[in-house]
């Protein structure tokens, strides 16, 4: 199921590592996915329940590029 946010949410919303980077919905690997990415570390958040969980210790690492 995809994600459903305001786009007024998402256009403030921002990870939170260091960067502070915009976030896009779903993953790469699934855009329909009910994450959102961020665009500077690759971190995916989930979305449970229609709310952002943007925690780093919930967030899904990007797979290493090898």
């Amino acid at each position: 199921m995809a994600v459903k946010l305001e786009e007024q949410l998402l256009e403030i919303l921002a990870c939170p590592c260091p960067e502070h980077a915009p976030l896009q919905l779903g993953t790469p690997e699934d855009p329909e996915a009910d994450f959102l990415t961020c665009t500077a570390c690759g971190r995916s958040f989930p979305v449970r329940d229609g709310i952002p969980v943007l925690l780093l210790d919930e967030a899904v690492e990007p797979p290493s590029a090898e």
